[in-house]
């Protein structure tokens, strides 16, 4: 009998949400003291970084401060699942993770000298940032030239557009680095792999990325 390969044995994707999705219900049955000790634990905020819990860049992208919504849990499940199909998965956890580190030490350095004491104590968890490095990072998946092009632009649009309203919050500005970061990541896909194409594999057709709870910028 040969060996099997070493590889995934269960979807990425899948695996990856519902263990986030049953740990938001297992922290819901502790009491509210303790649960709020468990996420702010976890959470990459100013605090936290600045004094060297530097392991918060890996915890935070495995808690969520609720369960998430089903149309959410499912397109991440879709978006990461695709990622899986295209590219592997031992890609798109190395993307997933790599945008939401990125995106969040971003987001650090632009508040760590200018926010108020709210803000540097603030719940900063979730699965979104490394959703959108993933979503950015796919659109290497689409036709080269003007659709892969525009989906990029529209991509990025999307998530400036919370960005330049008053009520801006610091994750609004992360969604848009992560979704940046994996841009960045397509662009250099498409130079190592010029017009790379997933054979007979359809294009991914839905982009959003919600999924942090906003706290306001000061």
């Amino acid at each position: 009998m040969n060996p099997l390969p070493w590889s995934w044995s269960l979807p990425f994707g899948a695996v990856y949400a519902a263990g986030v999705q049953l740990g938001a219900h297992a922290l819901e049955r502790l009491g509210p003291e303790r649960r709020d000790r468990v996420l702010l634990g976890c959470s990459t905020n100013v605090d936290n970084l600045s004094t060297g819990r530097w392991e918060t860049l890996l915890s935070s992208a495995f808690v969520v401060e609720e369960p998430m919504p089903l149309p959410y849990a499912l397109l991440l499940v879709a978006v990461l699942g695709y990622a899986e199909y295209a590219y592997g998965a031992w890609w798109t956890a190395a993307v997933f993770l790599f945008g939401h580190a990125s995106a969040t030490l971003l987001v650090y350095g632009a508040l760590r000298r200018t926010a108020d004491r709210r803000t540097r104590s603030a719940l900063d968890v979730g699965t979104s940032y490394g959703f959108n490095a993933v979503l950015g990072a796919l659109t290497s998946a689409l036709p080269p030239g003007t659709v892969r092009n525009a989906a990029r632009v529209g991509l990025l649009a999307l998530a400036a557009q919370p960005v330049l309203r008053r009520e801006r919050t610091f994750t609004d500005a992360g969604h848009l680095a992560a979704l940046g970061v994996g841009i960045g990541l397509s662009l250099a896909l498409d130079r190592l792999v010029p017009d790379r194409l997933v054979p007979d594999r359809p294009s991914l057709a839905r982009h959003v990325g919600p999924a942090r709870r906003n706290t306001a910028l000061a």
